[in-house]
């Protein structure tokens, strides 16, 4: 068991709350989400609602937020020090391979495009078909969240802007959306 000085908890917060600015403002459904922690757990711990302090949490929050080991060292016993560091390392290294199983997965979903040439009233077309690996086209098996996270500034700005207007304005932008898909679809366009 890693023992912790009596500060240490209200410390570490503080560089928690710190760092979950620095990493883009995350709030603590974010943080729960990308630990696969419950969020009524992380709630509680970072609300100081536990009675003791959970190392295996402060572990992967500092392994999740790349919190520096410098900052929050001072607040663990030195007998504990070497089994904390070990701990982090593992939820560290948790992480790494989880993301580099990540950057693989795309590398299964690949198919390849293909042109068929059909004679159509004696006119010879090319018709693609299939899926491309081309950045314009996109998977279907990416969450909602996943899918967000892909969009640019600009993308979001747009976003954003959408979702401020009023349901009939919402409308008419997808119908005019719509109508533009649609006549892509037809051309056969691709950007």
């Amino acid at each position: 068991m890693i023992r912790f000085t009596p500060e240490f908890l209200e410390n570490f917060l503080a560089v928690v709350r710190k760092y979950m600015q620095l990493r883009g403002g995350l709030t603590q459904k974010d943080l729960s989400e990308m630990m696969n922690v419950g969020i009524s757990t992380m709630s509680r711990f970072l609300n100081l609602k536990t009675s003791s302090v959970d190392e295996q949490l402060v572990a992967n929050i500092i392994a999740t937020l790349g919190i520096p080991l410098h900052e929050i060292i001072d607040g663990v016993e030195e007998d504990s020090t070497e089994t904390f560091k070990r701990l982090v390392q593992f939820y560290k290294d948790q992480k790494s391979t989880d993301q580099k199983a990540g950057e693989e997965a795309p590398k299964a979903h690949e198919t390849r495009k293909t042109n068929a040439t059909i004679n159509v009233g004696g006119k010879k077309q090319q018709m693609p078909f299939g899926e491309g690996t081309s950045v314009s086209n996109t998977r279907t098996d990416l969450t909602m969240k996943e899918k967000l996270e892909t969009l640019s500034p600009r993308q979001k700005g747009y976003l954003n802007d959408f979702l401020n207007l009023d349901a009939n304005d919402r409308d008419l932008i997808v119908d005019l959306g719509d109508a533009i898909f649609r006549y892509i679809r037809q051309r056969n366009m691709e950007f």
